[in-house]
């Protein structure tokens, strides 16, 4: 049974992942204008499978954000938007950027700093009315588990899974998503930098995302 109520008005937002060249200001409506990702894939996949429920999709995530800039924009990007749901997807450029600049370290968004930027997300969300929160864990296409990089994502991976559970908050864990089709796949199936998905790990993502909601393939 789909969890989610007929009428919500659901806000993804986050990074790039979820960004896809949605439309700016803001990505909403159908289609493209929510990007090319898994947002797009989630309302096409719930206006296709369920006809007789509406969900106002909004999409804005922006390429690079770490969970520092997501804190920073939430009034504007998410509590103005005066939605009933919000799906947070970040934590992937806190680690990537540890590796990708690692003299940069001013742009570094140490794992402390993230456990605290998630509970001020749910906390202003649930101050401001907004309870129907959805979180998503970071991941990273690699099947190498001595991989550093790999390894650093399984520790905010389990801070965002933690944090939901303390608010008793459903999780996505979209590195175990990955990690179950990357047992037979090579990443650069997907993508060779191993962070943004194409269409294949895009609907992974919408797919591990309507798992946890309920979605069952009716059929009308």
């Amino acid at each position: 049974m789909l969890t989610l109520t007929s009428g919500d008005k659901i806000i993804f937002t986050g990074d790039s992942i979820t960004d896809a060249d949605r439309d700016r200001p803001i990505g909403q409506g159908r289609g493209e204008q929510l990007g090319t990702g898994f947002v797009h894939m989630i309302h096409s996949l719930l206006s296709a499978d369920y006809p007789q429920v509406y969900f106002e999709v909004v999409n804005t995530g922006i390429s690079g954000n770490t969970s520092r800039d997501l804190i920073g924009r939430w009034q504007e990007d998410v509590l103005d938007l005066h939605g009933d749901c919000v799906v947070i997807c970040i934590g992937v450029n806190d680690v990537w950027k540890q590796f990708s600049c690692p003299a940069m370290v001013a742009y570094h968004v140490p794992i402390e700093e993230y456990e605290k930027n998630l509970h001020a997300m749910i906390e202003r969300s649930q101050n401001a009315g907004l309870n129907k929160i959805i979180l998503m864990t970071p991941f990273f296409m690699e099947t190498n588990k001595a991989d550093t990089l790999l390894q650093k994502m399984d520790e905010y991976g389990a801070v965002c899974k933690a944090v939901a559970l303390s608010h008793n908050l459903p999780c996505v864990d979209l590195q175990e998503a990955f990690d179950r089709y990357l047992a037979y796949r090579h990443p650069c199936f997907i993508q060779s930098d191993r962070i943004h998905p194409d269409w294949t790990g895009s609907l992974l993502i919408a797919r591990a995302f309507l798992k946890k909601m309920g979605y069952d393939h009716p059929t009308i």
